[in-house]
């Protein structure tokens, strides 16, 4: 069975995930920015990541594309972001980003991945300044809340290859 990954990474997290991926898949990577259908044809998995971002999955609308074009194939997901997952965040990412058809259609994940804002896009940074107005306003932050005030000076990196091992699981159940 061939598989692909493929993603959209802005800030490297996810593209770190991607490459782990392949290399414990023994599977093609492609960036999500320059692959076109006709290249996915020849594998019989594809594996989709995006970075989040307002709990929307970058490349979203290029996911579900492939899923309508490439009906034929094992479709998995995975959105990474800052936040530690949990059960809350991986429905209410999956639950927004696809419909009940979509969510029979894949299969999904939620991975952590990091914060450094250095590399945020001009947009992302400031709906970022946004988020650090509204919880240095708060008056009792989580510890997730004064983990990510700090990382707006010292970026934060969560990617491990341990947190793929349930997506490397369940593909090789595929095969």
């Amino acid at each position: 069975m061939k598989t692909a990954v493929i993603y959209r990474s802005k800030s490297g997290f996810v593209k770190n995930y991607a490459l782990m991926l392949s290399d414990a898949l023994t599977a093609d990577v492609f960036n999500g920015e320059k692959v076109d259908f006709n290249e996915l044809e020849n594998y019989d998995t594809l594996i989709f990541g995006g970075g989040l971002y307002a709990v929307g999955i970058n490349g979203l609308k290029f996911i579900k594309q492939a899923m309508e074009t490439l009906r034929d194939k094992k479709i998995i997901v995975f959105a990474c972001g800052a936040s530690p997952p949990s059960d809350e965040i991986h429905e209410e990412v999956f639950e927004r980003n696809f419909d009940e058809e979509e969510r029979k259609k894949i299969k999904f994940y939620y991975l952590r991945g990091g914060f450094q804002y250095d590399r945020c896009t001009f947009k992302d940074k400031i709906l970022m300044r946004l988020l650090k107005f509204k919880l240095n306003k708060k008056e009792n932050l989580t510890p997730d809340e004064k983990g990510m005030l700090a990382a707006y000076s010292k970026p934060v990196d969560f990617t491990n290859k341990k947190n793929i091992s349930e997506i490397v699981c369940y593909v090789k159940s595929l095969q």
